[in-house]
């Protein structure tokens, strides 16, 4: 699954702010706000989501198994 260094990084690189994506996914900022401070780990379903809106937006999630390590634009 996406980590919260993951989420943070995929934000800045598309300059989104955490109610934009919260508005795209219909997940609260207060979940993603806390999900980035490591405060708390969302269900499946909900970083599911967001992972999604960020895909979309051309964002690729790079993984060492299961161990999320960075980002990459999506290659055309």
């Amino acid at each position: 699954m996406v980590n919260r260094e993951q989420m943070r990084a995929a934000r800045a690189w598309l300059n989104l702010s955490q109610q934009e994506l919260a508005d795209a996914t219909l997940i609260t900022k207060g979940t993603i706000a806390r999900f980035e401070l490591g405060l708390s780990v969302p269900h499946d379903r909900t970083l599911r989501d967001l992972r999604l809106a960020l895909e979309e937006r051309g964002i690729e999630f790079i993984f060492d198994g299961k161990i999320g390590v960075g980002i990459r634009t999506k290659p055309k």
